[in-house]
């Protein structure tokens, strides 16, 4: 009896090693220098292996075509994003936390807004957008007890999607203040206005 076996699947490589993991940050570097410079025109897998330095082959080892690279560039910048909302310095007042939340979230992508619209532009394309904003919406859930009432599901899904869908369109809209003190003023007033609300209203349920 002949007996046939299934080719096992190939799969992406996943980096673990050092040297992997450098490839894979020279190919996103490489990346995001070709859509700053020349925007999603210009943005094409053999362009990025030139860039970087590498062999197309070695791109596709890693990633399958260019939405692949946008969405790692994604992730990377969402990690990098909470990475520094995790390192709050002192204590801080609830405007204060939540200009600190803002800054860094503007912040993102070092001021790269043509990577950033690209990013934006693809994670949306493909009705992935939730993906970007739980983190961001964990770690608004979890602000300090000591600094801010335990908001509820309700609380934080608006609060979130007010501050990242406004930010969002600004960068899909290419505000020219979009890194301007008066835009993130704005943001900081929607935030820590709605969250002196949530605040007086449990202050007030607690009385009651």
């Amino acid at each position: 009896m002949t007996i046939h076996r299934q080719a096992p699947e190939r799969k992406r490589r996943i980096p673990r090693q050092a040297r992997a993991n450098e490839t894979v940050a020279l190919i996103l570097e490489a990346a995001a220098q070709i859509l700053e410079a020349g925007g999603l025109e210009a943005f094409t897998t053999n362009t990025v292996a030139e860039r970087a330095g590498v062999s197309i082959g070695t791109l596709y080892q890693y990633f399958a075509d260019k939405q692949a690279i946008l969405f790692a560039l994604g992730r990377q910048e969402v990690q990098s994003t909470l990475a520094e909302l995790r390192r709050p310095e002192g204590h801080q007042t609830p405007e204060e936390r939540v200009r600190y939340t803002v800054r860094a979230i503007i912040n993102a992508f070092r001021g790269r807004m043509r990577v950033r619209k690209a990013v934006v532009q693809a994670i949306l394309a493909q009705g992935t957008g939730i993906e970007a904003m739980t983190p961001v919406a964990a770690f608004i859930a979890n602000y300090p007890r000591s600094l801010i009432p335990a908001l509820t599901d309700e609380q934080v899904f608006v609060l979130s999607r007010a501050l990242l869908g406004t930010i969002r369109a600004a960068v899909l809209e290419e505000q020219p203040f979009f890194r301007g003190r008066a835009f993130e003023d704005e943001l900081v007033r929607l935030g820590a206005s709605y969250l002196s609300s949530v605040i007086a209203s449990t202050a007030g349920s607690t009385k009651g």
